[in-house]
This record gives C-alpha cells, sequence and structure tokens, in this order.
C-alpha cells in the first residue's frame, strides 16, 4: 500500500516489480517549480508489515520555457552603371582605322551583359578641310573579349569617300551588378515549453548558425548550439530531448519527464 497524503493505492503486482498508478492531483504542485514529497510505502507479508519512507521529486505544472536565436546570412544584389571613357579613333585621308578597348569590371562586381549600349560621342568627318560629318560611315560596337567577364569596344573611323578625313569618338555604359552577404538574427522570443506538446520552431533559410536558451523548472539553465552543417542536432538534457525534423526545416523541442541523462 502507497500513501501520499491522503491518497491510497495498492499496487500491480508484477514479477520483482510493485506497480502503482498514482493521479497527478494526489502531488502537491507548482506552476513552474520543482518541489519534494514524501509518501510512505507499506509492504505486508503473512502478518508482518514493513513499511518504507519514500521522497518523491514533484515535476512542475511546466517545464519551462525557451528562446532560439538564428544567425541567417542572405545575400542582396546591387546595381551600378559604368561609362566608360571615351575612345578616339581618327583616320587619315581613304583610310579606315579601328580603335579596341577592352575593360574589366571593378574587383567585386560583374557586367550584366543583358543591360549595356554602346554610345556615338561624335561622328566626324572633313573633305577638303571643311567639315562634312556624312563623310564617316564608321561605327561603334561591343566585339568579343580577350579574357571572361570583359567588355571589348571597337571605334571604327572609316571614310565614305577616299578623300575624306574621318574621326570617331565613342564609349559604352554598362550596369554593373553585384551580390552582397547579408548577415541578420532572427530570435524566436520567449517560448513556453509543455509536457504534452512539443514546440516547434522553424529554420530560417539561409541559416548558419543557431543558439538555443532553455530555462527547466524556473531555476535550470542551459545553452545548447548548433549550425547549418552540423547535420544532427545536440543532445539534450535531463527532462528535453532535442531534434530536427527529417526535412531539417524545423528544431523540435520535447519536454519529458523519461528524458534523464
Amino acid at each position: 500500500m502507497l500513501s501520499i497524503g491522503t491518497w491510497r493505492g495498492e499496487a500491480a503486482i508484477t514479477p520483482e516489480r510493485l506497480r502503482f498508478s498514482v493521479p497527478r492531483g494526489a502531488f502537491p504542485t507548482d506552476a513552474a517549480r520543482a518541489s519534494f514529497t514524501s509518501g510512505s510505502l507499506a509492504v505486508r507479508h503473512a502478518s508482518r508489515t514493513t513499511t518504507f519512507q519514500l521522497l518523491f521529486t514533484v515535476l512542475p505544472d511546466k517545464p519551462g520555457s525557451f528562446a532560439l536565436d538564428q544567425r541567417v546570412r542572405t545575400t542582396v544584389s546591387e546595381s551600378n552603371t559604368l561609362v566608360s571613357p571615351e575612345i578616339l579613333s581618327r583616320a587619315p585621308g581613304g583610310e579606315t582605322r579601328t580603335v579596341r578597348r577592352c575593360f574589366d569590371p571593378p574587383a567585386g562586381w560583374r557586367f550584366d551583359r543583358d543591360r549595356r549600349r554602346v554610345v556615338i560621342v561624335e561622328r566626324l568627318g572633313w573633305l577638303d578641310d571643311i567639315p562634312d560629318e556624312t563623310m564617316n560611315g564608321g561605327s561603334v560596337e561591343f566585339v568579343p573579349e580577350d579574357a571572361p567577364g570583359q567588355i571589348c569596344l571597337a571605334v571604327v573611323a572609316k571614310p565614305v569617300t577616299k578623300a575624306a578625313r574621318t574621326a570617331t569618338i565613342g564609349r559604352f555604359e554598362a550596369t554593373l551588378v553585384r551580390d552582397r552577404p547579408v548577415e541578420r538574427t532572427v530570435q524566436s522570443g520567449i517560448r513556453a515549453l509543455d509536457w504534452n506538446e512539443p514546440a516547434r520552431v522553424p529554420i530560417e533559410p539561409g541559416m548558419v548558425e543557431w543558439k538555443l536558451y532553455v530555462r527547466l523548472f524556473d531555476e535550470i539553465d542551459r545553452e545548447y548550439e548548433g549550425k547549418a552543417d552540423q547535420g544532427a542536432a545536440p543532445a539534450g538534457g535531463p527532462f528535453l530531448s532535442i531534434a530536427i525534423d527529417g526535412d531539417g526545416k524545423t528544431l523540435v523541442l520535447r519536454a519529458d519527464p523519461k528524458a534523464v541523462r
């Protein structure tokens, strides 16, 4: 016979075991803190009764709380416009001249090849020293680059008659782009643990590491941490198991009175 306060109950006897089903109401409980209570076990054999005093640890109604901080790394696309220096191509009478120049993007940037254009700044021509731009049939155009990632430009001065002198000034405009890493911290805020339901916290896309703060029974503080490339969650502790679900998108905390390590 087990006695706890005013409750009395008989054991279910199994080989080498006495099992009691004690209702929760038999124990004085605290909402947040673990407490202790005593009971007595009376064992009777034949006409002899032996009594044992037992001490029980009574878990609180709520196991505790937790907070999860996630460090998330994402990329932000930035763009800028590059205007190249002006390139001059000059040709004597009756000749065609081409000036070819290649440009590399600034360090850390790349050219957006879909957003670029050539600009004919000026197309000049002279016939018998008389200015006449119609005498210049030159052009400004993109040409194959010497190295990957470059932009190459050809500025052509070309007379339309053999006696004409020509000069062409050209440049290009292109959009530069780069991906800049940005880090931020996503905080879950303080959330309660429950004996009956596991707590689930979504893992943010781009998470690189996380830190978990747990407070059990209003007096036991624990910290756990993990990384995106770590795979498995760290082992939990007394009364708490930690896991990452199968798809790797949720951190699961389960308050378990049997999880005593």
